[in-house]
Formats: C-alpha cells, sequence, structure tokens
C-alpha cells in the first residue's frame, strides 16, 4: 500500500512539473527564439538577399548597358581616375587631373564622401575617410567655381535597386520618371535623359560635364591601355568626343551596378548564416521590421525605395559649406525637377548600408550618426520650418521606441548593415599611374590615398 502510494504520488509531482514548465507554450513546445521571431516578420527571406557582384544575370540592369566583367572591370578604373578631371573651371592652378567619381564617392565613406559636402574641383587633401579636404587657397576669391552640390553626396551603393538617380530623381529616362518629358530642359544636365536611358547610367554621363571631366581620342591614345580595353568592351566604335563620353559613363554605371554590400552580416544571416546577427542586431532587425515600422519605406535588398517623402529636415547649409545660399532647386527635392509642388521637400528614401563610417547624414548633412536619425524619426518633430506640416509622410509619426530600442535598432542599421570588406571594390591602381581617389600633392601621403607608382 505504501509503495503505491509513494509511486502515485512520484507520478502526479511529475505531471505537475511538466505541464507547469511552460504556462503558455504547453508540454513539449519550445519557445520562440530571435531567430523564428525575426524570419517570421521578414517572411521572404529572399526578398531581402542581394545578388553577388559579378552575378550579372540577377543585378538589375538597363537592357541598353548590359553587365560583363570586362566592362565592370573597365568602369572601375574609369571611376577612379583622376587623370579624367581635365576639365577644370579654373585652369592653371593645379587642379588639371587631381580628381575622380571617386572624390565624392569613395570606398573610406561608403562610397559618399567624408565630408558634409564633398568636394571634387577646388579641394585639396583627403585625410582617411576624406574628412580632411579643404578648400584650395587658389579658389578662395573663385568659391563659386568650386564643384560642390547644394545638397549632400548621395551613395554610390546599391544604385542598381534605383531606376532613377539623386536625390530629387532627375536623372533617368524610364520607370520612375516616364512622362516628366517636360522638365529635361535643354542645354542642362537633365537633358541627357533624352539618350533613354536609366538613372544609374544617365547620371553617370551627365556627370562629365556637370563634374568638369575630360575624355577624348588623345586620352585614350595616351593611356593604350584603356584603349584596349574600349576596343574589347565596345568593338568598332566613334571616337569623337560626346561618344568617347557616353561610353566611359556606360562602364561606370556597370560598375556602380556591382557595389552591393553582399558581406554584411544582415546579409549573410539572409543565406542561412544565423550567428552573422548579435543578439542586439537581431532585436533591432526585429524592431526594423516591426515596431518601428522602418520597411514601409526602406524595403527590398538594398533597404530603400523609389518614395519620395518628405520628413522635414534641414536643408544642407551653414559652416564650412559653399554656395548654399539663395534659392535652389534641389531644397524642393522631388517638386524642384517635377515643378509640382505636392511634390515640394520630398526626398527619395535611401538605401541604409554602410552607414557607420559616414558623419553627415540626411539630404541635408545635419546628422551625425545614425542614432541622431533614429531618435529624430522617434520624436517625429520635423527640423525645418519650411515644409508644411501637409507635406509631411504619413509615416513620419512618433515610434515610442525605448532608449534600449532605440540602442538595438542602430545595433542593426550601424553594425548588421556594415560590410567591412568594400574595398574589394577597389583597384590596386590606375593606368595613369595617378594617386585616387584625389591626386593634389597635399593629399598623397593621407592614410585614405591609393595608388601611385
Amino acid at each position: 500500500m505504501k509503495t503505491r502510494y509513494f509511486l502515485t504520488l512520484i507520478a502526479g509531482c511529475a505531471f505537475f512539473l511538466i505541464s507547469c514548465s511552460s504556462d503558455d507554450e504547453g508540454p513539449g513546445v519550445t519557445p520562440p527564439t530571435l531567430d523564428d521571431e525575426l524570419q517570421s516578420l521578414i517572411d521572404d527571406l529572399d526578398f531581402y538577399t542581394l545578388p553577388a557582384s559579378d552575378d550579372y544575370a540577377n543585378i538589375p540592369q538597363d537592357p541598353n548597358n548590359a553587365l560583363s566583367a570586362d566592362k565592370v572591370n573597365l568602369g572601375k578604373q574609369l571611376y577612379h581616375e583622376t587623370a579624367l578631371g581635365g576639365n577644370p573651371r579654373i585652369p592653371g592652378v593645379g587642379s588639371e587631373g587631381t580628381y575622380s567619381c571617386a572624390s565624392c564617392h569613395h570606398v573610406a565613406a561608403g562610397f559618399q564622401a567624408g565630408l558634409k559636402q564633398g568636394i571634387s574641383e577646388g579641394g585639396v587633401g583627403f585625410g582617411t575617410i576624406g574628412e580632411s579636404r579643404i578648400l584650395n587657397p587658389e579658389y578662395i576669391t573663385w568659391t563659386d567655381s568650386l564643384d560642390v552640390q547644394p545638397i549632400r553626396t548621395p551613395t554610390a551603393m546599391n544604385t542598381a535597386y534605383q531606376d532613377v538617380m539623386l536625390w530629387n530623381g532627375q536623372f533617368g529616362a524610364t520607370g520612375t520618371n516616364a512622362g516628366t518629358e517636360a522638365n529635361w530642359t535643354p542645354g542642362t544636365p537633365i537633358a541627357v535623359n533624352n539618350l533613354g536611358f536609366q538613372g544609374v547610367e544617365t547620371q553617370a554621363i551627365a556627370g562629365f560635364a556637370v563634374h568638369r571631366q575630360k575624355i577624348n581620342e588623345a586620352f585614350l591614345d595616351g593611356y593604350p591601355e584603356y584603349k584596349a580595353q574600349f576596343d574589347a568592351v565596345y568593338g568598332t566604335y566613334n571616337k569623337d568626343d560626346e561618344t568617347l563620353k557616353q561610353l566611359t559613363g556606360l562602364a561606370i554605371a556597370a560598375y556602380e551596378r556591382t557595389l552591393l554590400p553582399t558581406e554584411a552580416p544582415f546579409q549573410r544571416y539572409l543565406k542561412g548564416e544565423t550567428t552573422a546577427l548579435t543578439d542586439e542586431q537581431k532585436q533591432g532587425a526585429i524592431l526594423f521590421f516591426g515596431k518601428a515600422g522602418c520597411t514601409s519605406c526602406h524595403t527590398g535588398p538594398a533597404l530603400n525605395s523609389m518614395q519620395f517623402e518628405a520628413i522635414g529636415m534641414n536643408e544642407l547649409k551653414g559652416a564650412n559649406t559653399f554656395n548654399t545660399d539663395g534659392p535652389k532647386n534641389e531644397r524642393l527635392g522631388r517638386g524642384g525637377f517635377t515643378k509640382n509642388a505636392d511634390d515640394n521637400y520630398k526626398f527619395k528614401v535611401p538605401q541604409l548600408y554602410n552607414l557607420k563610417d559616414v558623419n553627415f547624414l540626411g539630404h541635408g548633412g545635419n546628422f551625425t550618426s545614425v542614432r541622431q536619425i533614429i531618435q529624430y524619426k522617434n520624436a517625429a518633430i520635423p527640423q525645418n520650418i519650411e515644409v508644411p506640416t501637409s507635406q509631411l509622410a504619413s509615416e513620419f509619426v512618433a515610434l515610442n521606441l525605448t532608449p534600449e530600442e532605440i540602442d538595438q535598432l542602430t545595433a542593426f542599421i550601424e553594425d548588421g548593415l556594415y560590410d567591412n570588406n568594400l574595398v574589394r571594390y577597389v583597384p590596386e591602381s590606375i593606368p595613369s599611374g595617378n594617386f585616387f581617389p584625389v591626386n593634389d600633392s597635399e593629399s598623397q601621403d593621407d592614410d585614405g590615398i591609393m595608388g601611385g607608382f
């Protein structure tokens, strides 16, 4: 009798312990992990996965500018080639051959500028991430001739996922810009849209005039390595200046389309490496895809979109900026291009990879960290009093994130989306033998400078 009672008691206790082991999940059910929660929010992992940079069949591209290994390699060199900086507005003061596309879109700052306002022609010095580039003293009385833009330099990375380029989307003849032909003003860089290319190609071609670069038959004759590559990529082609400018732009655009942060922890996570993200980064990703609502605008493999939204950020102006006073179409965002008042103060939603190396964020460069932007969006109080409330995005509302959640979201964006090996997209040298991304004498010993024979 005592033995039967004792066994009954043990069995009862065991049942009690099992039934109480998980109040919510029930007997034998494992509580969900951070991975379970995150992947249930993402739903389709492939949707956010970037193709390999040499997977040309799956990289979005202009059908009129097919990608190939030879064209991408040519574009890589031309993008960094300071010898193309041959048409400065102020000649004879040492600016010739000192600037390139990479002067303001370089690897050290995630293919953005390391300054609030990038300086191409008219700048000297570099530093480590471009932070030490300053006004060339020769330009002190000629600041209106500097090659600077009245809005912060956007990144050249993940441009494959943009069919129109710049903060206002003015470059690009198809897709988002279909129907905007009346705004392709003759005699302006926007007229390059009439060539019919998508945004990356259009911007690269237009950039030759905007950024005072120069290529001609004499240039190819002077650098046989470039001539051989042009012949290999394009076969028989005219060698007039306009054709060479267009072919150069197409090669540069092909290269830019391959600038994909495929080694970022989040990309590795999407491909099955669940330990690539820390727990804090996973918690931040859960917020990104959940409570914070980031994917209402930042979506797809580049975590961007072709939406134009107003969130009331200040414009580019103030100390250490040039030529930003007075009315500028760029300050009106999309409306400055479309001339539609409903588009005023709306700017293209940017991609979110490799922001940690950038000290100036937002289209006006008025934020110094990812955390500051998250705090700004969390509070949803606009900076720019010129932006009418009626123009603000419906998504620009208080997020009610706690300080801990802000930390987690910052960790995901800053570190989870950070590819620390972008140097793989940079040539060891360029055919001219010049230094790059800038080639002035004051920069050549700086830490961020590459190349040079």
